[in-house]
């Protein structure tokens, strides 16, 4: 007997995402909003509530930035429509633009890594305690990240108009969300939605410190600090194996540990391939505390606050841009 199911459009319809993982990446993204909506009308307005509330929040708004920083290389979906749906909805639960990470990160970090056309490079900390410099560094990173977002968006926006039009939707959302929330109530506003976007954004970036400060950028395989503990891995999306994102950016995230094992592992300084997160910060800041590279020499920042203009080079066409590096919208 012939049956519907053997029809030939029923073997080459495409998932809906890329890659199965992604669903982690979904599930946290619904996760945060669900917290989010509890918190805001189910949770007594009680300190009690409130703090370990707001633990969870920025716990889980974290790991939203840390899919965001996913997303943007690698979209999760098919779907062009769906990949500009989620990138808003990343936007509006991180608290900024999704698509801003395309200058900042993309091009800015990935391709001018730790050098003066590098935004968040780790040698503009020149604390002596090096505590303060992986605190204090997303204060000290961003004006220049913002400072080259808006001339990214000047200078290359018009000749980018789909990846424009997205940038500008996810602002909208992201300030018509804000705004409405604000009104209603103010202080839950502050509470359960603006502390946990600022803890966010201060995670994301200062993750860049412990991933890069004391590395060698100019080392095949010594350019990175990678974390491979099991448990900080699922929570972080992978993101324990930064060596394997910066050497393969356009690679989704649940390939950086094979990746690791059979490319980077066998050539990396052992001393840059760490067990854990918390043993790493506990040496390089609380005791001795300590601010020294992989081999132990003490680092010694250059302390140029200048950045290096490469938003002009680019638009010279100096500077290649690839169809993963700018998002959920290409031209």
């Amino acid at each position: 007997m012939w049956l519907p199911l053997q029809i030939p459009i029923f073997e080459t319809v495409k998932p809906l995402l890329k890659y199965k993982a992604d669903y982690r990446t979904l599930f946290f993204l619904g996760l945060y909003y669900s917290l989010f909506l509890v918190s805001w009308f189910v949770l007594p307005f009680k300190w009690y509530y409130i703090i370990p509330a707001e633990i969870l929040l920025c716990t889980i708004n974290f790991m939203v930035a840390i899919t965001i920083h996913n997303t943007v290389h690698v979209p999760v979906f098919h779907n062009k429509t769906l990949n500009r749906i989620d990138f808003i909805l990343l936007s509006m639960a991180f608290g900024s633009p999704a698509t801003g990470y395309v200058p900042g990160h993309n091009l800015s970090h990935h391709k001018h890594l730790q050098t003066p056309k590098d935004n968040a490079r780790t040698g503009k900390m020149t604390f002596r305690w090096n505590f303060l410099n992986q605190f204090l560094f997303f204060f000290v990173m961003i004006p220049g990240i913002v400072k080259t977002e808006g001339k990214f968006v000047k200078e290359i926006g018009p000749s980018k108009p789909k990846w424009l039009r997205q940038y500008r939707t996810e602002v909208a959302f992201v300030w018509i969300w804000r705004i409405v929330w604000a009104i209603i109530d103010w202080r839950r506003f502050l509470v359960f939605l603006l502390l946990p976007n600022i803890y966010a954004v201060w995670g994301i970036f200062g993750t860049n410190f412990w991933q890069h400060d004391g590395c060698d950028e100019n080392h095949e395989f010594n350019h990175s600090r990678n974390f491979k503990n099991k448990l900080f891995n699922f929570l972080v999306c992978n993101n324990g194996y930064h060596g394997a994102h910066h050497m393969k950016p356009a690679m989704h995230w649940s390939l950086y540990p094979e990746f690791h094992k059979k490319e980077i592992a066998p050539y990396i300084h052992p001393n840059l391939d760490r067990n854990t997160l918390i043993a790493f910060c506990w040496e390089q800041y609380i005791y001795p505390g300590k601010r020294v590279d992989y081999l132990g020499n003490k680092v010694v920042p250059d302390g140029s606050m200048k950045d290096e203009d490469w938003v002009m080079e680019t638009k010279a066409g100096r500077l290649q841009m690839e169809e993963s590096d700018l998002g959920a919208e290409v031209n």
